[in-house]
């Protein structure tokens, strides 16, 4: 309860302090709204705020399943294979290093303004955080119980199942923890280049229709989802690890 209310307290000093913030400063309300306002517009077209996070929502889950599945297989991929380490890794580290809001536009020519372009570019944001941590997980087996391992004369099959994917679990779960609000950023951004839906083209349209005070409330909107989605993941990794895996 301790812990609740703090968290609580601090929340409300900073609703507190934008509120009245703002008058205080003598901010033009079009340049940054008090947060009644801002709510106050959010409510009034709750309707389309929450269509429109529904798409955004569905384009975040379906790139971020995406991500999973191929960041685990490649890294899997480059783990045990000697030529794929030497070949596909040196190509996603440079992929890695590219900007990739620079890439955005290019999902819109390549596949148009729809669906598959925000969950083309969801799948690149969040994609590289989990090969690096599966295959940093995975190279992460302690000493002792690898020569342990060896010395039972383990196969392979068992090293892996038995060895390395536990010792990958830590590592996985932190690159989900990264990859979930990388997603919900990708989803935004292919938004922003190119949308008819999504809460980016909502804060399109209402910078262009200098309507501040919706946009702010888009983007809280936003936030409150990268954070829930954050918490969902966080709460099924720690389910899963106190439950334990049988491998």
């Amino acid at each position: 309860m301790r812990r609740l209310a703090e968290t609580l307290l601090f929340w409300a000093a900073l609703a507190a302090l934008w509120e009245f913030g703002v008058g205080w400063l003598g901010v033009k309300r079009y340049l940054l709204p008090p947060l009644s306002a801002v709510l106050e517009a959010g409510w009034e077209n709750r309707e389309l705020v929450l269509s429109e996070t529904w798409v955004t929502l569905l384009e975040v889950v379906a790139g971020f399943a995406l991500a999973v599945v191929g960041g685990v297989l490649l890294g899997v991929l480059i783990q045990l294979s000697p030529l794929a380490r030497r070949t596909v890794y040196p190509l996603v580290t440079a992929l890695q290093s590219m900007p990739k809001i620079a890439l955005a536009p290019l999902m819109i020519v390549w596949f148009g303004y729809g669906f598959a372009s925000k969950l083309a570019s969801t799948f690149l944001f969040a994609f590289f955080p989990v090969v690096v941590a599966t295959l940093g997980g995975m190279q992460s087996v302690p000493l002792n119980l690898a020569e342990h391992f060896d010395a039972l004369g383990a196969s392979r099959w068992d090293r892996f199942w038995r060895l390395q994917v536990p010792a990958a679990l830590p590592a996985f779960v932190d690159g989900l923890k990264i990859a979930m609000p990388l997603a919900v950023i990708g989803a935004i951004v292919g938004e922003f280049i190119g949308a008819e839906q999504g809460l980016g083209h909502l804060m399109t349209v209402a910078t262009a229709n200098a309507q501040t005070d919706l946009m702010f409330a888009a983007i809280l909107v936003v936030t409150a989802l990268a954070v829930l989605l954050y918490a969902g993941v966080e709460r099924l990794a720690r389910a899963v690890w106190w439950r334990g895996i049988a491998f």
